[in-house]
């Protein structure tokens, strides 16, 4: 299919439904629990999306937010968004009530889409926002607010051709910070498309999509590795299946009865699935590639999953700030019985460029030195929105953006990724950053000081746990300050263990140590990320 699409005809997200409804309008564009959507029909809902918003009186970079899992209405819902200019603020549906009223706020958002599993929720955002931001419910609908449906519906069918520069931000995606507020990162349609393209072009075997490819989305359409995902099958023409949520029986029903092509998971997903007792049983040929990225793979966990699929493996590192993917180790560097090489985040992405930096005088290293990752390319993001203190301290006036990452390229210019510069945890392929985890913990009676560390763990990669000095003559219960923390947060943030000390170490400043507190649960590891 790579041969026969052009892609310079999309240069803004709207412009691939209206491209692929022109020349393949009767062909499948997205499967969702048994409905399906033709790109013709997908043109004609984003259209009538399209004359929604504007009718609501929402203008060009005027904010919408959608709150919930993956859904058809929820692509509607994004091109149509694209169409009239406006920025979607898809929320993570697994974050706790606080955190997504936070993000509503700092977004400023003029209407709020619920999914049917945030109904729950309606009262609480009503009581977050102003009387002037409209709610609209999706799928089936709520008593009390206006039905999507209904809403988009009552609109004409006809595209309002409003012009929209490739350079305006399209999607904002939270991401929590060091300080554990979390920031808008603004994308633009040229952040999302124009590497994209270069891809397409540079023909890698493993990103040359056929006509008859079936893409699977399955990670949260909050995330950036489920949105981009999806909008790169959509880029191709591809059909795609959404699911609600990632669920591995589901994830295999569609590979066995859907003729899935492609998927994109995470690696604690990929462990998942390889637990299902018809792991084996089923029939993998139409199975090409899958693709697998967010946090770091186990090599066992790799090499089986290679052996049990017998598909395609690419690696793909990136994160929110750049749109996703800027880094692939190709299907060919997956050597079955096992390399160093595999031990790699890969090569840069064509129009990508790829350096590690000494971390305090910002001088490039030489190969197999040990520094910090930049990245500068057409992906990386318009900046944090509202926050330009942030967005000056991660992307330098030459446009190299700091990944926050340790590590080393080799002579071949492979990407080794080492350490975390931030103290970051990724557990399960989420960020999830100490400060906002110690900041829920801080409060609860028995707890006088906390350090929150990342410490290996077997299906998550990494686990959060707390460090705890306890208030004198005060009893202190580990489940209970985790059933604290969990009334403040989402639950895959809070701590999974908690350990008691007396003291915690910190530096001349007062500041905690956290790498002295890591150093003891990765002894003896070679990465210092799992």
């Amino acid at each position: 299919m790579t041969d026969r699409v052009d892609y310079d005809a999309m240069p803004a997200l709207g412009d691939i439904v209206r491209y692929h409804a022109r020349y393949r309008p009767e062909r499948i564009a997205v499967s969702f629990e048994g409905h399906v959507t033709s790109w013709g029909e997908l043109e004609r809902a984003s259209n009538r999306v399209t004359n929604a918003l504007s009718a609501a009186g929402c203008r060009p970079a005027d904010r919408i937010a959608y709150i919930g899992k993956g859904t058809d209405e929820f692509f509607e819902l994004m091109f149509g968004a694209a169409k009239a200019g406006v920025v979607l603020v898809p929320v993570q549906w697994r974050l706790a009530l606080a955190e997504m009223q936070q993000i509503l706020l700092d977004a400023d958002v003029r209407m709020v889409f619920v999914g049917s599993d945030q109904f729950d929720k309606l009262d609480a955002f009503r009581q977050a926002l102003s009387s002037d931001v409209n709610l609209i419910a999706m799928e089936r609908g709520h008593a009390d607010l206006a039905r999507y449906a209904e809403w988009r519906d009552a609109m004409p069918a006809s595209d309002a051709g409003l012009a929209v520069d490739p350079a305006s931000v399209v999607i904002q995606l939270y991401t929590s910070g060091t300080t554990g507020v979390p920031k808008g990162v603004m994308l633009s349609h040229r952040n999302i498309l124009s590497g994209r393209r270069d891809s397409m072009r540079a023909q890698m075997e493993w990103n040359e999509w056929r006509e008859d490819d079936v893409n699977l989305v399955a990670l949260p359409v909050g995330h950036v590795g489920g949105i981009a995902w999806a909008i790169v099958g959509f880029f191709s023409g591809a059909k795609t299946i959404v699911l609600r949520e990632f669920n591995p029986a589901q994830v295999l029903d569609a590979i066995e009865h859907e003729g899935v092509s492609r998927l994109f998971v995470v690696p604690t997903a990929l462990h998942q699935l390889l637990l299902q007792p018809r792991v084996r049983q089923i029939d993998y040929r139409r199975l090409r590639h899958i693709l697998y990225g967010a946090s770091p793979i186990a090599i066992d966990l790799l090499r089986e999953a290679t052996q049990v699929f017998g598909c395609g493996f690419c690696q793909q590192y990136g994160m929110t700030e750049t749109a996703g993917t800027i880094v692939f180790l190709p299907p060919e560097d997956h050597i079955a019985g096992g390399s160093p090489r595999m031990r790699a985040a890969g090569k840069a992405m064509p129009g990508v460029e790829i350096r590690v930096v000494d971390a305090h005088s910002r001088e490039p290293l030489a190969a197999g030195q040990v520094g910090e990752v930049e990245t500068r390319s057409v992906a990386n993001m318009v900046g944090y929105w509202r926050w330009p203190a942030a967005t000056a301290q991660i992307i330098d006036e030459s446009g190299w953006l700091r990944t926050g990452d340790a590590g080393y390229l080799d002579e071949d210019g492979y990407l080794y990724i080492h350490d975390r510069f931030k103290d970051m945890i990724v557990s399960g392929a989420e960020n999830i950053y100490p400060a906002e985890v110690e900041n829920a913990i801080y409060g609860h009676p028995a707890v006088q000081e906390v350090a929150v560390i990342g410490v290996p763990d077997e299906k998550w990669g990494e686990a959060v746990k707390a460090i705890v000095v306890a208030k004198a003559d005060v009893s202190a219960d580990a489940a209970d300050i985790i059933a604290f923390a969990r009334t403040r947060i989402a639950a895959f943030k809070t701590p999974k263990s908690v350990e008691f000390v007396t003291a915690l170490p910190k530096g001349p400043s007062g500041k905690i140590l956290r790498r002295v507190l890591r150093e003891p649960y990765w002894e003896g590891r070679e990465r210092r990320v799992n």
